[in-house]
């Protein structure tokens, strides 16, 4: 959770005002081992924004090590079929249903 925080709080820090959670953050596991997320990018000042979260090496190692999860623009194409990771977060990979994902508000963030 520190981790997660931490990128909100500079999210926010950046104009960012949504961030959305998925990964197993929203499943029924006890104790989640990591998350991934995408951010709203309207709004965001990039020179206000950590450059970690625009870091996408493989395996997203970097955000990794810092951030303990993965977090992507949420307009960017995230797979082959042209999905915006937003609407790749909330089709199921096994069926390719609708699911759902967790919207966080960061102008209430504390």
């Amino acid at each position: 959770m520190t981790g997660l925080k931490a990128a909100l709080e500079n999210l926010k820090g950046a104009g960012c005002r949504t961030v959305y959670l998925d990964g197993s953050f929203v499943t029924s596991k006890t104790r989640p081992n990591d998350y991934d997320a995408c951010w709203d990018e309207a709004g965001v000042d990039p020179a206000a924004l950590d450059p970690v979260l625009l870091t996408f090496d493989p395996g997203r190692a970097t955000q990794k090590a810092k951030y303990k999860g993965e977090l992507f623009p949420a307009s960017v194409i995230a797979d082959a079929d042209g999905l915006s990771f937003l609407e790749f977060f909330q089709t199921d990979k096994e069926t390719g249903r609708a699911k759902g994902i967790v919207a966080i508000d960061l102008r209430g963030l504390a």
